[in-house]
């Protein structure tokens, strides 16, 4: 009897596909087996013409939850015995190349389990199945067996390997299948060591919450710091043992009730919090009021659903949200087993819960925010990573090339076989420990994906650590390094991530971000471009301003505005006609003459076209954050939330920008714009009102000279990218009037606009200059 051969490539392993095969190839009355493999799943199947071409139909029909199906290939098998039944066949060695599925939150039906008295599994805090539960967290190789998991360390009971062999149970070939009787087990104890007595440590552990103590307990991917988030004492206490001064801290809730009690939620944003991705959502505050130190000088709060048993019990004891922060230091890389939580966390922790199930791969939350009606990712890694992007027409044979990311908010970038994977959020490559992290994850990465790179794409800074490294790895894999300009990088990563064909026409991008090198070797972040994957062109950018006291200048939004008014008055101007304002006080106070020296001959005071800096340069003006930040973006955030309703809506300053031309270029002038605002400030405006209209003013001639640019290029679709278009308000007001010109808007969604999403746009820029444009 003839057969098929069929293989099935895409998100299929580790999500209940291969029993979902043998229940369909059972229906049809089908003989033959199925098995995964390094390209994914394989089945050969014997039976009637008939009930093979309604079993191959009907494959994409019941695919699992967690499973995404990318290509179904048919080929007649012939010569081959047809077997009388049909099976689940071991897993087969073959090169790895599969991709690995996200960990997604618990499912229905296994809270259902845990919530029932008589069930075995109730409140047990490690119960999962095939549709939901850890995946990147736990496994050490492919395929995704048991035995290369941290599972392997928990031999099945006799009652879970009955529901694993059960092709009707859905935890039919689960592979990290478990219950109280066999899987990891959870206890707390105090920051000497010594355990608590008690047969429930989640209900002695929300105990502990609700008297004011701080806790560490150690989650899916990593170790989280909770504690009472209605509790001011506790969470100022947190915030102080941290090291985060200000840095806004995640919550947990119980429920979207709980949150709608302390934050606007919409149906979108309802939506995403009960994704299976379960990530934090940034919300307006509104109602009640949480512990002041929660989220000091923000209006937004960083809200998320319990997404594994642990947290869902824990919630179910307590009546008010929970802070739920990364288990470190501020800045270190989260702790993830238990030796290192004993060492590092003691300090900060009054109690640790634990278990003893090994995290493999260390993630942080993931986080997004709805704008412009669309959520956009901002951090990428728990619940998103490793998802495989499958890269747009003309990337189908790029391959072997290796991204390293940028500097700041890291994450690389692994392209294969036309597809894009992207690592989960790593962090600030400054701090020694997170480089350390950066270069074993390279290293698993490789290991998982059997993956060595022919080329290794690199920002152009050679001052960039991931720079440095990538062409430290050129010994190692023998590798061509391609450097690619940090803006291309962003508009490439907004182009592969829409889906945009590699020979597709070029596009204008406006790209706002705090910098990166150009192609003069001065400092770019205030860039309009027009390009595609191979090649751009710099049409315009913000007028570049001194940087006093280089990386000063980006702790220390004083020196921002003292470049920007130095640049366009004179100083006994500034005294004579504003003096008694709080920024020319501030400024009076600072060396001003070293400064100026500094400026005049460029001495440790690059210029740069920085948008960010700009943002910085007008928060000082209204005396937010003038002397010093404590986190990236903490100024410019600070104007935003002041920036907001009421006064939203209002209009820009006349008058308030020059666009001058350089050598057919567009340089973006403020004086008006930087007289005006001292002119409301001088006469006692509402800052929140001056904060609307800069930001009104800043997208208003953004929308200008994009439409100006339109006009003499021809180019209807714009890319909207970078770090500063997180700015929520800048970034609906120049996608709504750019719709209203009757523009198409790119701008990232999946991928985030931050340097986070860099190494995905240096990947598909290095792939397209490997790749000839179709004649």
């Amino acid at each position: 009897m003839p057969g098929k051969a069929i293989r099935i490539r895409g998100l299929v392993q580790g999500v209940g596909f291969r029993p979902m095969i043998w229940r369909l190839a059972r229906q049809h009355r089908l003989g033959g087996e199925v098995w995964n493999d390094g390209q994914g799943v394989m089945v050969h199947a014997f039976g009637s013409a008939e009930n093979l071409a309604a079993f191959i139909r009907q494959i994409p029909l019941h695919i699992p939850p967690l499973a995404r199906l990318d290509s179904l290939d048919v080929q007649t098998l012939a010569g081959l015995p047809a077997p009388d039944s049909f099976r689940i066949a071991a897993s087969q060695d073959g090169g790895a190349q599969t991709p690995i599925a996200a960990d997604a939150a618990t499912c229905s039906d296994c809270l259902a389990e845990i919530a029932d008295p008589d069930n075995r599994r109730y409140r047990y805090p490690f119960t999962h199945c095939t549709h939901c539960g850890p995946r990147l967290s736990i496994i050490r190789a492919m395929p995704y067996d048991r035995c290369h998991t941290s599972m392997a360390d928990f031999v099945m009971c006799w009652h879970c390997q009955q529901e694993y062999q059960d092709p009707n149970d859905r935890r039919f070939h689960a592979q990290a299948n478990c219950c109280p009787d066999c899987g990891p087990a959870l206890w707390l104890e105090d920051k000497h060591g010594q355990r608590l007595a008690g047969t429930d440590p989640l209900s002695l552990a929300a105990e502990l919450i609700r008297q004011g103590h701080i806790l560490a307990i150690k989650g899916v991917g990593g170790f989280h710091l909770a504690c009472n988030a209605a509790d001011a004492a506790a969470v100022s206490r947190l915030r102080a043992a941290k090291r985060r001064d200000a840095k806004p801290f995640a919550l947990m809730a119980k429920h979207i009730g709980m949150v709608s009690r302390y934050a606007q939620v919409n149906a979108q944003e309802a939506c995403l919090l009960h994704d299976k991705a379960a990530p934090i959502i940034l919300l307006n505050a509104h109602g009640a009021t949480l512990a002041p130190s929660v989220a000091p000088d923000d209006d937004k709060l960083g809200f998320m659903l319990p997404y594994t048993p642990l947290h869902t019990l824990l919630m179910q004891d307590l009546a008010a949200p929970i802070v739920l922060t990364s288990g470190n230091l501020s800045d270190e890389p989260t702790c993830t087993d238990n030796t290192q939580a004993r060492v590092n966390l003691t300090a900060i922790a009054d109690y640790l819960l634990l278990h003893d199930r090994a995290i493999v791969n260390r993630l942080d939350d993931s986080v997004l925010r709805v704008m412009a009606g669309k959520a956009r990712v901002l951090r990428r890694a728990r619940g998103y990573s490793p998802e495989v992007l499958a890269l747009p027409p003309g990337f189908g044979d790029a391959n072997a090339i290796l991204a390293m990311g940028a500097e700041l908010k890291n994450s690389f970038c692994l392209l294969s076989n036309g597809t894009a994977i992207v690592s989960q959020h790593i962090g600030d490559l400054e701090n020694a420990a997170v480089q350390q992290e950066y270069r074993h994850l390279l290293e698993d990465y490789g290991k998982l994906y059997g993956f060595k790179p022919r080329v290794i794409a690199v920002d152009r800074h050679p001052g960039y650590l991931s720079t440095q490294y990538g062409y430290a790895l050129t010994d190692t894999y023998g590798a061509t390094v391609i450097p690619v300009q940090h803006h291309h990088a962003h508009l490439a990563a907004c182009l592969a991530e829409q889906g945009v064909a590699l020979d597709a026409p070029p596009v204008l991008a406006a790209l706002f971000d705090g910098l990166g090198l150009g192609d003069d070797g001065g400092l770019w972040g205030g860039e309009f471009l027009l390009g595609d994957y191979r090649q751009y062109t710099r049409l315009g950018h913000l007028q570049p301003m001194a940087l006093p006291g280089g990386s000063q200048a980006m702790r220390e939004p004083w020196r921002n505005a003292y470049a920007h008014l130095l640049h366009y008055f004179t100083w006994p101007y500034l005294q004579q006609t504003y003096g008694e304002l709080e920024i020319i006080r501030l400024l009076a106070s600072k060396p001003l003459e070293t400064l100026a020296t500094m400026v005049s001959k460029q001495l440790n005071s690059p210029l740069s076209s920085s948008c960010g800096r700009w943002f910085d340069a007008y928060a000082a003006l209204l005396g937010l954050h003038s002397g010093q930040i404590s986190y990236e973006g903490q100024a410019a955030i600070a104007l935003e939330k002041l920036a907001t309703p009421p006064f939203a809506d209002e209009q820009a300053y006349p008058a308030a920008w020059v666009i001058a031309e350089d050598n057919g270029m567009a340089v973006l002038s403020c004086q008006g714009l930087c007289q005006a605002v001292l002119d409301d400030l001088k006469r006692g405006a509402d800052k929140a009102r001056i904060a609307a209209r800069i930001h009104h003013s800043l997208a208003d001639v953004t929308v200008r000279v994009l439409c100006q640019l339109s006009t003499q290029t021809g180019v209807d679709r714009i890319v909207l990218s970078g770090g500063v278009f997180q700015n929520r308000l800048l970034l609906e007001a120049v996608t709504g009037q750019l719709h209203k010109h009757g523009k198409t808007v790119l701008s990232p969604q999946a991928y985030p606009l931050n340097d986070g999403g860099l190494a995905l746009g240096q990947a598909v820029v290095a792939a397209a200059q490997g790749i000839s444009p179709e004649t």
